[in-house]
């Protein structure tokens, strides 16, 4: 927006008492339309630019937790594969080492019962939509009927 050019958030139109009156009776129709179309091309830039500094974010933050537990995912992984052998070998020292090594694979398979689904919960809470945008236009689409009306 150019410095000369009226921003909506500085500009209130006042309306006649007379609903008939036209309300800004010097302009035009081609200078009203244009103006519309000035309003209009600015409000839908605008809209653009915060919907991809929303996304922006979103992701940002989405890609760290996503780098976060790509580590930690490989960390535990390696941890848990030399602690399940030591596990299992250490009890084949009390039972048959195929019984050993099943009660260690059970063990893992409670564990991933219950942290997927805690996983699942925290990727669940990225909003890749952009809620702010969203309000926003639909202020501005509550502002436009205003005042057309």
């Amino acid at each position: 927006m150019s410095a000369h050019e009226p921003s909506r958030s500085t500009t209130r139109i006042e309306r006649p008492d007379d609903p008939s009156q036209p309300i800004e009776p010097e302009q035009s129709l081609g200078e009203l339309l244009g103006r519309v179309s000035r309003d209009f091309s600015e409000l839908v830039s605008t809209q653009v630019e915060l919907a991809k500094v929303e996304l922006q974010e979103e992701i940002a933050a989405a890609g760290r937790g996503a780098g976060i537990l790509t580590g930690g995912a490989l960390c535990a992984l390696l941890a848990v594969l030399l602690l399940s052998f030591a596990a299992a070998w250490g009890l084949s020292e009390v039972l048959p080492e195929g019984v050993a090594f099943l009660i260690v694979g059970a063990v893992y398979a409670v564990a991933a019962a219950a942290l997927v689904p805690m996983g699942k919960a925290r990727l669940s809470r990225v909003r890749p939509v952009p809620e702010k945008t969203a309000e926003t236009v639909r202020e501005d689409v509550r502002w436009a009927r205003e005042q057309m009306s």
